[in-house]
């Protein structure tokens, strides 16, 4: 769509927050927004007032002093789906992504942007820490998880109460975004060996940074209250019984995954948390840019002015090229942790559940090693299916912005 010096243009509506000398400036639906100057968000403005684009040019130099190519502004905004209607003919915009839980709605949800509410964590923390310095017996081991004599039984229920405990997480996050009217969508994904359930809040970036922290923090808070929860009722139950076997599962189930999510060399929840507080745009793209090129220094591909942080203010310069060492190293030992534990023990799992089918004496015996090899089975292939699906889905976004 050509856009003239006469033309006058009609915007999506647009959310807008200061972020320093610059304003995020996006569309809530499409969780798509950029960075604009102060001079940016004023011509935002004057278009938003329906002048022409030769007329916002104008009076935009008159207010600042400064030329701006507004033709060069609105076609930029185009780009981005910023854009509804160019002189009353109306724009293609890319597909909205869907909404998880539509019915859910903001006021259904507000009190969860409370500044008390991390207050319930906190205390059923502190409440189960207590519990089990008075009773350290309580404490589970790797051999809780392990509660049944049938692996079936020991996968089915992990897999169950797991999943479910991972769902709430994400729900968490989904309910916080949508009490500060930010749309997300939950879904399967992969961070490196690891099959994920993912929201996409990325329209939090528009909400004010206490939002944008509680909603980062909030899977974290679900996970901690679960196993916190488990462990007060463990000092209830009886033990040697099955329920406390599980109750000490579940405490496992719900506070080993924590350690994920402080892996920040992937888009955790920690590793929002931290490219927030360092105020960096695109912490993971922008370090994984950096150890690119200084991989391709060593390899004398390029030089030191190819260095794609020296665009990069100061600050955001220093806190990227730290974490491009960061995820560089804990990449390298997440997969050789995959390597030398991961791989053996399903291999053992594998084998041992091969042989139970071959040398089975009952039925029992042959369902609880066919479930175990279907389980495993059925993991790593929904993992292929959805590192492929996202794969296909990123080289579809690139063939679309690279287009004319």
């Amino acid at each position: 769509m050509a856009v003239r010096p006469e033309s006058r243009v009609l915007l999506h509506r647009l959310s807008k927050r200061p972020d320093g000398d610059e304003w995020i400036v996006g569309r809530r639906e499409t969780r798509v927004f950029v960075a604009l100057p102060h001079i940016g968000v004023e011509a935002l403005g004057l278009l938003e007032r329906g002048m022409s684009v030769a007329s916002a040019q104008a009076e935009l130099c008159a207010r600042t002093g400064e030329e701006a190519d507004l033709v060069d502004f609105v076609q930029g905004l185009l780009t981005v789906d910023f854009v509804a209607e160019v002189d009353g003919r109306k724009i293609s915009s890319a597909p909205t992504t869907p909404e998880s839980f539509p019915r859910l709605r903001a006021h259904h949800v507000r009190f969860l942007l409370r500044p008390s509410l991390p207050l319930l964590p906190t205390v059923l923390v502190a409440a189960a820490l207590a519990v089990l310095r008075a009773r350290p017996e309580l404490i589970p081991t790797h051999r809780d998880l392990v509660w049944s004599s049938y692996g079936t039984l020991v996968v089915a229920v992990g897999l169950m109460v797991g999943w479910s405990i991972v769902f709430l997480h994400e729900v968490a996050h989904l309910a916080v975004a949508r009490a500060a009217d930010v749309p997300g969508r939950i879904s399967f994904g992969t961070r490196l060996q690891f099959l994920v359930m993912q929201t996409d809040i990325s329209g939090i970036e528009l909400a004010p940074r206490r939002h944008r922290l509680t909603a980062y923090l909030a899977g974290i808070g679900v996970n901690l209250a679960v196993a916190s929860t488990a462990v007060l009722l463990l000092a209830l139950v009886p033990p040697n019984t099955t329920a406390h076997r599980l109750l000490a599962a579940v405490v496992l189930w719900a506070a080993l995954p924590l350690t994920f999510q402080f892996m920040v060399f992937m888009r955790t929840d920690v590793y929002f948390v931290l490219q927030d507080l360092t105020a960096c745009r695109d912490l993971y793209g922008d370090g994984r840019a950096y150890a690119g090129h200084l991989a391709r220094r060593l390899l004398r591909r390029e030089s030191v002015g190819d260095d794609p942080s020296r665009s990069l203010p100061a600050s955001e310069r220093r806190a990227v090229r730290i974490y491009s060492f960061v995820m560089v190293a804990g990449t390298v030992l997440c997969l050789a942790g995959f390597a030398a534990f991961t791989i053996p023990a399903e291999i053992r799992l594998v084998g041992r559940a091969c042989v139970q089918l071959s040398s089975a004496r009952s039925p029992v015996d042959v369902s609880d090693a066919a479930l175990t090899l279907a389980a495993v089975a059925g993991v790593h292939a929904i993992w292929f299916v959805t590192w492929r699906r996202q794969r296909r889905s990123r080289r579809a976004t690139v063939k679309e912005r690279n287009s004319p």
